[in-house]
């Protein structure tokens, strides 16, 4: 029988409301039989850098500042350097998540780069897989996917409020997330052990 799919999720929340988030796709992955583990990027130990190593599937999070993630999550990203070198990453799944607060946000450029520095890693991605909610009359903003992502999940939370109001939807959509990495990992943990490889 395979192992549970080992998922670490690499993040960092600046006001608590990617923290929210991170938490979200958490019970998701849990819930759906993985194990997980919470990594605070800007406060990452030598232990954690070794859960992230030895995790099947790696889920990275960061609130989207002036266009992109914020920069200690690239600090961290740039200290992946040696990884990438080793190719130590090499075929972990990976997925992403991120807020901001405008409903625009530039929250896919922050999404896109996740996905290339997994694809720099040689990493597998794995999208949202939803349907967009709220775009039609007959839907509402309280739908999964209410602002119409596609390679991650995405949250928007006005500057003003706190982290406890993070849209219930958005929170659903990183469950749905975390969920759906942890099934596609159990897939393809099996897979290689029916493969033997």
């Amino acid at each position: 029988m395979p192992k549970k799919p080992a998922i670490a999720i690499a993040y960092y929340s600046g006001f608590g409301h990617t923290d929210v988030l991170a938490k979200a796709v958490r019970a998701g992955a849990t819930e759906a039989g993985a194990e997980v583990t919470l990594i605070r990027v800007d406060t990452i130990t030598d232990e954690q850098w070794a859960v992230l190593d030895s995790a099947d599937a790696i889920i990275f999070g960061s609130p989207t500042y002036m266009g992109s993630a914020a920069g200690k999550f690239h600090v961290f990203a740039e200290s992946t350097s040696k990884r990438w070198a080793a190719r130590a990453w090499r075929d972990k799944i990976g997925a992403g998540f991120t807020n901001a607060a405008c409903k625009a946000g530039d929250k896919h450029s922050t999404l896109g780069y996740f996905a290339t520095l997994g694809a720099q890693h040689q990493m597998n991605w794995v999208n949202l897989g939803l349907h967009p909610g709220w775009h039609t009359t007959t839907e509402s903003e309280n739908d999964l996917n209410r602002l119409g992502y596609f390679n991650g999940a995405a949250a928007t939370t006005p500057a003003d409020l706190p982290a406890d109001d993070v849209h219930k939807a958005d929170i659903a959509t990183a469950e749905f997330l975390g969920a759906r990495v942890a099934q596609h990992t159990a897939v393809v943990l099996a897979g290689r052990e029916a493969l033997g490889v």
